[in-house]
């Protein structure tokens, strides 16, 4: 069943999440005289509790915040960095080809998250910590009731040393069950206390270090004291009269802005139950990202990856009434996403991640919270410039992203967890919103696609794109149309995580509308 998302308007400021706990928090700040950024951090520190199958304290965080008025937004990349002792060579010489997904602490690099909290207060937080992580710490120590997807996955985490959290009892807890997390409680308190250090140097950094040495010293001590947030410059396109932003390499964000510089200069229907709209946007994100594998790299030059130079080639090759069949160069979802929007319109694009689900199926036990396997997107290949590598980022799925005016004011946050397919949903919403008009509510609950393959990971569609299957929703007009085109088609019932849980927060002139995910079942759109 198709549920429809009514937009949400607000006359001061508004939060968008997964969790209605999580965006009351943020709301909460926003009441207190708090900003967008005391409201993002609230939120996602919740998230970390609540949410821990798709987020928390072991993953990354990336963010774009616009600090309102006319001012371009600033960005921030607090993605985790590989330890020391990490080997590509030894990994080779074991017979692996590819990053190990799970169950391997290699995959793991030291999280992001806390950092990212840090950094974000630090810059422009009004309120004080400990105030803005105390709902969080009372969900944690109080405890709250189980959604019904923390619900669903709960079993395959059965044999994780450190799941005591979700088997009260010995038994998988249920949904609308009370649980508690007194692990993290404990650290949410410490960081509270101490910032940073309380967590990187505190209960979980000597128990993360311990457990490295297992891997012969994977994590070093300087590994847990070097901060891992860093202030980036934003990657920025023009499309549809409008600025877009993102994050940069190593996020995969600039493939949003690039396809939606392609789909521009297009001439895309105005009707996004066309079959043609899809077809030209699902050429567009093709074209966008087929050599992601060799492009994608810390240290990539994002503002090229979205040139009209680089992509006016690509736009070229498109043919309305045919899929493309690409070929790739030669080789050489746990997430979150939230957005916020305070009175004086800053607003904060946030994404936070475990990577996978509950990411490496591998936790400190001592605080109970699971590890990102985010360096999975590591390439093996020697001399990639994507190869693990110590104190290296892998390749990033996340890829917050923010519209702005063209007088350089804030129009909307927007974002959606979903591995591969994160930029090709928000490719969706930037064209319903900024070439169809379409409003936030109507735009978050219409059908999508996503470019995916059998049995996909979330993580190697253009591993693999011999085997590219366009997978779109229940509730739409395209699929006669784009079969007719040649696209290898899958139908799925409405609402599958494969088609994310997208937000958006619309800045109107005198209000704030949107609407936050109905797929994600408890999430919430609360403005004030």
């Amino acid at each position: 069943m198709i549920r429809s998302e009514h937009t949400r308007r607000a006359p001061n400021g508004m939060v968008c999440s997964i969790d209605h706990l999580a965006s009351s928090a943020g709301v909460q700040m926003l009441v207190a005289g708090g900003n967008a950024v005391d409201a993002a951090v609230a939120t996602s520190a919740v998230l970390a509790v609540t949410s821990q199958h798709m987020c928390g304290m072991g993953g990354d965080l990336w963010a774009l915040v616009h600090l309102g008025g006319d001012q371009p937004p600033v960005a921030l990349n607090a993605s985790g960095r590989a330890g020391s002792g990490s080997d590509a060579a030894a990994l080779r010489s074991e017979g692996y080809e590819l990053m190990p997904f799970r169950g391997d602490l290699r995959s793991v690099p030291v999280p992001g998250c806390v950092d990212g909290w840090a950094a974000l207060h630090e810059r422009f937080g009004s309120l004080r910590l400990d105030d803005i992580l105390a709902p969080a710490i009372g969900l944690a120590s109080g405890g709250f009731p189980v959604s019904p997807i923390l619900a669903n996955m709960i079993d395959g985490v059965a044999d994780v040393e450190g799941n005591d959290d979700y088997f009260p009892d010995g038994k998988p807890a249920v949904s609308g069950q009370r649980i508690s997390r007194p692990g993290v409680a404990r650290s949410l308190e410490a960081i509270a206390a101490e910032g940073p250090n309380g967590w990187y140097q505190g209960e979980f950094g000597e128990a993360l270090r311990r457990l490295g040495d297992d891997y012969g010293g994977l994590y070093s001590q300087a590994d847990l004291a070097t901060s891992r947030a860093d202030w980036v410059e934003p990657t920025r396109a023009e499309a549809w009269g409008h600025t877009l932003w993102t994050v940069p390499p190593n996020s995969q964000g600039y493939i949003s802005l690039a396809a939606a510089v392609i789909a521009d200069g297009l001439d895309l229907p105005h009707d996004s139950d066309d079959p043609l709209w899809a077809h030209l946007l699902i050429e567009s994100a093709k074209q966008a990202s087929f050599d992601r594998r060799t492009a994608l790299y810390e240290g990539a030059d994002g503002q090229e990856l979205v040139s009209e130079q680089r992509l006016s080639s690509r736009r070229s090759a498109i043919d309305p009434s045919q899929a493309s069949v690409l070929t790739p160069p030669a080789a050489g979802g746990g997430t979150i996403y939230l957005s916020t929007v305070d009175h004086n319109r800053m607003g904060v694009s946030l994404m936070q991640s475990n990577a996978a689900g509950f990411g490496s199926h591998l936790a400190v036990p001592e605080v109970g919270v699971f590890l990102q396997n985010r360096g999975y997107g590591f390439s093996l290949e020697e001399g990639h410039p994507a190869e693990l590598m110590p104190g290296r980022r892998p390749p990033s799925t996340l890829a917050p992203a923010l519209v702005t005016n063209p007088d350089g004011t804030l129009r909307n946050v927007l974002g959606t967890m979903g591995g591969d397919g994160q930029p090709q949903v928000v490719l969706q919403m930037m064209a319903r919103m900024l070439q169809a008009g379409v409003e936030p509510g109507e735009n978050i609950s219409a059908s999508r696609f996503t470019l995916t393959v059998p049995r996909a990971l979330g993580f190697d569609t253009w591993d693999r794109q011999d085997e590219l299957i366009v997978a779109i929703e229940e509730g739409n007009g395209w699929s006669e149309g784009l079969a007719e085109r040649g696209h290898n088609l899958r139908e799925d019932r409405w609402g599958l995580g494969l088609y994310g849980h997208a937000h958006m927060i619309d800045v109107a002139d005198d209000h704030v509308a949107g609407a936050a995910d109905p797929r994600a079942l408890i999430g919430a759109a609360i403005g004030w």
